[in-house]
């Protein structure tokens, strides 16, 4: 039996079956080592982030429940007289509007009618002054004047004759004809002599 080897032969069919390790007991003690060390690193900015996103949910759950008791009323919510009595000051304001329209269009009518009153007037003047004979442009014009006179007191004056302030010639910017104050520049080289 010396002569025998034993060799180890692989065979590629069979997996090499590998001793497991041995089971340990698995706690939470490797998290709370992991959120210790967390904590130790970035425990002050967690802190205060944590106290910005509380702040931020308080400020806006205040803004929205404002938002909601101040808000207005929609029209379902109106009460019914409120609008009855906008929709009544709205009709009281159209009427005194258009009685105001009327009156100044009664004005109007009446001051046309007073216009066309005047205007037959006068045609019936120049008739009965043609049938007598006398001259209806000169009466017309007459007339005319003295409407424009009496209607109009503001009428243009012809200009008077004034004195002038100051002679024809006289131009400041020309230097003459101020007598014995003319101004000239001085010299722009140095002021010494030599």
């Amino acid at each position: 039996m010396d002569d025998v080897e034993i060799t180890d032969v692989d065979d590629g069919d069979f997996p090499r079956m590998e001793p497991e390790p041995e089971p340990q007991n698995r706690d939470l003690s490797f998290l709370s080592m992991a959120v210790g060390d967390v904590l130790s690193q970035y425990g002050w900015y967690l802190l205060a982030v944590t106290a910005v996103v509380y702040l931020l949910i308080q400020y806006f759950h205040r803004r929205r429940s404002e938002a909601l008791h101040n808000s207005p009323p929609t029209q379902s919510q109106q009460d019914a007289s409120l609008v009855v009595k906008r929709q009544e000051a709205m009709e009281a304001a159209r009427r005194k509007m258009q009685e105001e329209l009327d009156a100044r269009a009664a004005m109007f009518k009446e001051k046309q009618k007073q216009q066309e009153d005047d205007k037959r007037r006068q045609k019936i003047e120049m008739w009965e002054s043609m049938q007598q004979g006398k001259s209806y442009k000169g009466t017309s014009k007459l007339t005319q004047n003295t409407e424009d006179t009496s209607s109009s007191t503001t009428a243009l004056k012809p200009k008077t004759e004034k004195k002038l302030l100051r002679s024809a010639d006289y131009n400041p910017l020309t230097g003459q004809g101020g007598g014995s104050c003319s101004w000239r520049p001085g010299r722009r080289g140095p002021s010494s002599g030599g």
